[in-house]
């Protein structure tokens, strides 16, 4: 009979609607909070780094019935170990419901010490919840970021309590775009009527140099022009040039690509006891004598004159048939066209001399080559490259590589274009 009334009063009470716990039953699991869904419109979205501009992300959120008042939506970029300047080198601008576009700000946790676990994360305008929302984020960014590469970068929606009332995911593209004019080269070539036309990088290897652009008149007045800091297409970098008389002449960049040298300034004379010259990416000049000794002037940075006294670094050069500069140290071809690179040192004492490790080869056939030239990265953002015109007139294209530690242009070359004889000098 007891058993009988347990069982009724239980019927009851589940009619009457009163939980089971009430009467001493076990505890019913709570329902989940329903959790809308934020879509990516169009699929994965290319961002490239560069010159290109901002693109578009789109993202539709449907939210779960009964959420009201204000949300707040969150992408994050799931990285670590990020640099500092990532905030400033990432753009944005976020609109809602199709409203007007304003900036919106990278936040960047950042705690010294610690391995950064931290994702990049932005935090889109508030808007108040409805049965669908749309967002539209541009992004731009540098070329410096190409290395975020392909992420799947978590999109959140919160209401005013914090609740997540809204999941999804965005799917991001970094990849290497034009890089910035400071990112790149330029090749300068002074025609047999003195004229200086420049050529500037374009960040494409299928086409690495933009059409020429007139420099100026005149320069048939100098016997050798010699980059001494990298040449870039912004117009920043210096050069030298000796004139007939033995006299040198500093050319200091001006960061304007249409007028990228500034009035010359008188180095000094007796430079033509020297019959060969390349510069290094610091500002220092090598030179080589008669005798086949090599020089080196530093760029001095504390003085009026634009290069100390030189330093003597070691005999034996007249073993080559060519010098020009490339990154730290001069590549060097010989009688048998054969090119060397001579890597930078920190130190004296080296078995070539200071400031040189000892040469390492890069390869032969050089001597198919009447002018070569080191650049600043002409196409897609690597390491220094190369130019070499051949006899018939033809310019090539050797992008630097890495080997046994050492910048040297690579084995591959792409052709650059004909038509490059009509100058007789390149650099």
């Amino acid at each position: 009979m007891a058993r009988t009334r347990t069982a009724l009063l239980l019927v009851v009470a589940l009619v009457a609607g009163i939980a089971p716990q009430a009467l001493g039953g076990p505890a019913a699991a709570a329902p989940a909070a329903e959790v809308g869904t934020v879509v990516q419109e169009g699929g994965r979205l290319t961002v490239p780094a560069g010159t290109e501009g901002p693109v578009t992300l789109r993202l539709k959120v449907t939210l779960p019935a009964g959420v009201t008042g204000p949300v707040r939506a969150r992408l994050a970029l799931p990285v670590t170990n990020y640099p500092r300047g990532l905030a400033e080198a990432l753009r944005s601008t976020c609109a809602v419901d199709g409203g007007a576009f304003a900036p919106c700000a990278w936040d960047l946790p950042w705690i010294d010490g610690e391995e950064y676990p931290y994702p990049v994360r932005l935090t889109l305008p508030v808007a108040e919840a409805a049965t669908t929302l749309a967002y539209a984020v541009t992004i731009d960014t540098s070329s410096d970021e190409a290395w975020l590469g392909s992420l799947d970068a978590p999109v959140e929606l919160a209401d005013s309590t914090g609740a997540v009332v809204a999941r999804g995911a965005a799917g991001l593209d970094f990849v290497l775009g034009t890089s910035e004019p400071n990112r790149l080269g330029a090749v300068h070539a002074r025609d047999r009527n003195g004229v200086l036309w420049r050529y500037e990088g374009t960040s494409r290897l299928d086409k690495p140099l933009k059409p020429r652009k007139k420099i100026g008149a005149g320069w048939n007045a100098y016997t050798a022009i010699v980059p001494v800091s990298g040449i870039l297409a912004d117009g920043t970098g210096d050069l030298v040039a000796r004139d007939r008389a033995g006299v040198l002449w500093y050319y200091k960049g001006t960061g304007k690509a249409d007028a990228p040298f500034a009035p010359r300034v008188k180095v000094g004379g007796g430079w033509n006891i020297y019959t060969a010259f390349a510069g290094r990416a610091n500002g220092s000049l090598v030179a080589r004598d008669r005798s086949g000794v090599l020089w080196v002037y530093e760029r001095n940075h504390h003085g009026s004159a634009p290069l100390t006294p030189r330093s003597r670094v070691g005999a034996g050069w007249n073993v080559y048939h060519a010098l020009t500069g490339y990154s730290g140290g001069p590549l060097a071809r010989d009688a048998d066209g054969v090119l060397w690179k001579y890597d930078e040192t920190g130190s004296g004492g080296d078995p070539e001399g200071y400031p040189f490790r000892s040469r390492l080869r890069v390869g032969a056939g050089w001597n198919a080559y009447t002018a070569f030239a080191g650049t600043v990265d002409l196409g897609r953002r690597s390491y220094p490259d190369v130019v070499a015109r051949d006899k018939s007139g033809h310019l090539w294209l050797y992008q630097g590589v890495i080997k046994s530690g050492a910048l040297v242009p690579g084995p591959a070359r792409t052709p650059v274009g004909p038509g490059w004889n009509i100058y007789d000098l390149i650099f």
